[in-house]
């Protein structure tokens, strides 16, 4: 596995969102996060801290209309800069999976990096809201964040009543799965984990 840092920096800036970024892959799960909306910093730290990332997030958006391009902006941020920091691949374990409890609900997240873009997303609340943020929009960033990274990942709702526990098991699983999926797998000796030699579409 290269040890050149697996890391990215990026800036993205349009007429309704301004966002700057920085990833680590292989830090302690140590964040700094302030997108203006709560419930959104608060699902981020905790996708940094069960990812095992360093993860800083400075965003600006136009929330006095709502939280969708802001949400939505930071996902594609956050994909942009997984795609940039894992490089051409080499040595990664490619795959991640995990199940995650949050009391009653219950969360599966499946990862592959494989270069092609997918969201399969199987979740339902049953409110839309938690707190000032509509439940509408955890799909919104999962799909902007998969496209951008270049990955296909499956979302399921296993079990659930309360939407801050299943909007938490969800970002909680997909961390545990990303944080499987970039792994250096020692057995690897560097090699691209797919047949065909490369990982793209």
């Amino acid at each position: 596995m290269d040890a050149k840092p697996r890391t990215a920096d990026i800036a993205r800036a349009t007429s309704e969102t301004e966002i700057r970024l920085s990833l680590g892959l292989d830090g302690q799960g140590d964040s700094r996060i302030a997108t203006g909306i709560g419930f959104l910093d608060h699902m981020l730290t905790a996708l940094a801290r069960h990812g095992m990332l360093s993860l800083e997030v400075e965003a600006k958006g136009d929330l006095h209309i709502d939280y969708h391009h802001t949400t939505e902006d930071v996902g594609i941020v956050l994909g942009q800069a997984l795609k940039r920091a894992l490089g051409d691949k080499r040595g990664i374990r490619r795959y991640g999976h995990a199940v995650v409890p949050m009391d009653e609900a219950l969360a599966e997240a499946a990862i592959d990096i494989s270069g092609r873009p997918f969201l399969a997303w199987s979740v339902s609340f049953p409110r839309d809201k938690v707190g000032e943020m509509d439940t509408e929009l955890f799909e919104e960033f999962f799909r902007a964040f998969a496209m951008n990274a270049g990955i296909t990942l499956h979302i399921v709702q296993r079990a659930g009543t309360n939407a801050h526990h299943i909007a938490e098991g969800v970002f909680k699983a997909v961390a545990r799965a990303l944080r499987e999926a970039v792994e250096p797998d020692p057995r690897a000796a560097g090699a691209i984990p797919s047949t065909k030699g490369v990982l793209e579409g």
